[in-house]
């Protein structure tokens, strides 16, 4: 437990939830081995922690980490970036660049979002976890290299392999221990927790007084399902540290950043209740206005079809005058 509270303490990590213990102790744990590790968790969750953790405590700590988004790299580059290239490989290769792989011999490489490689990227990674063997792009020459590799995702990687996007063989290399980082909306008692923590940092950095949560507002921030994450917690705290006036927040005050319920309303509900009926009437009301547009908007067709064919010589009828006022002519009693 003392090694967990001072992984916690080093790298900034706030709360208690068993869920959260049981994944740093998992990084703990494996970190003096060369096993490959996939950390699986929702975006904002902080995957980004347990590469760090294991990285820090394993023999490769005084050698390059080096950290990848594959996500964020163009499908056309990301085999030169991955593994680099020779000079003339293809158009702007003007030189010999050495890929990641190669730049983090002996230490750790992170890869965020691993399933968004591509397929035959797919396919170099697997040789790299297979033999430690990679080739530049325009080489032929096998290069070695000595790297412990993490991988982390937010993809459901079985609904990946079912589909074709994700190699099986590749997903079982990667994920020879597993590191499960919860949501936190499953972190209730840590909500609270975070948001201090987060209130302290953003008055130090912008020298203001911390945020306070009266008790409703805790109670109305722990009932959010927060589909961000802890990233979202930080960011709301941020914005509300520069925002606000004054530095007591309550639950009315809070209700202005994040939304009472995060789930989004049907787009069409037979049973309406009094809670809902001001809804279903505005939205009809919407409803109604877009079929009438559309109506005008087949007859304008209509219309321009005949005036086409008769190259406007013809008269119109009482029906199309309207029609046309209707859609032309500026409503003067809104002026």
């Amino acid at each position: 437990m003392s090694d967990l509270q001072n992984i916690k303490n080093r790298f900034g990590i706030i709360g208690n939830y068993p869920a959260l213990n049981r994944a740093l102790e998992k990084a703990i744990q494996v970190a003096p081995t060369d096993i490959s590790v996939l950390v699986i968790g929702e975006s904002g969750t902080g995957k980004e922690f347990i590469p760090k953790i294991i990285h820090s405590e394993s023999k490769r700590k005084h050698q390059p980490y080096i950290v990848v988004n594959c996500g964020a790299i163009p499908e056309g580059t990301i085999d030169s970036e991955l593994f680099g290239h020779e000079k003339g490989a293809f158009t702007g290769a003007t030189s010999t660049r050495k890929g990641y792989f190669e730049v983090a011999d002996g230490g750790t490489i992170f890869l965020d979002e691993v399933g968004e490689l591509p397929l035959q990227t797919q396919v170099r990674l697997l040789r790299v976890l297979e033999s430690g063997e990679f080739m530049k792009v325009g080489s032929s020459q096998i290069q070695k290299t000595n790297v412990r590799i993490v991988a982390a995702t937010n993809v459901n990687m079985m609904n990946a392999i079912q589909e074709g996007k994700f190699r099986e063989d590749l997903y079982y290399r990667l994920n020879t221990v597993q590191v499960d980082m919860p949501p936190l909306r499953e972190r209730k008692g840590d909500i609270h927790l975070l948001f201090r923590k987060f209130a302290i940092d953003f008055a130090e950095k912008y020298r203001m007084p911390e945020l306070i949560l009266t008790e409703d507002a805790v109670r109305y921030l722990e009932g959010y399902s927060f589909p961000g994450n802890v990233r979202q917690l930080r960011n709301l705290v941020e914005q509300m540290t520069v925002v606000e006036q004054s530095r007591t927040i309550n639950a009315e005050r809070l209700a202005e950043y994040i939304p009472a319920d995060n789930r989004l309303p049907a787009v069409s509900n037979h049973s309406k209740t009094n809670n809902n009926s001001d809804f279903s009437s505005e939205r009809e009301i919407m409803y109604k206005i877009l079929f009438d547009m559309r109506n005008d908007i087949n007859d304008l067709k209509s219309l321009t079809s005949e005036l086409i064919k008769n190259r406007g010589t013809g008269e119109f009828s009482m029906h199309e005058q309207n029609l046309i006022n209707r859609i032309y002519t500026p409503d003067v009693s809104s002026a």
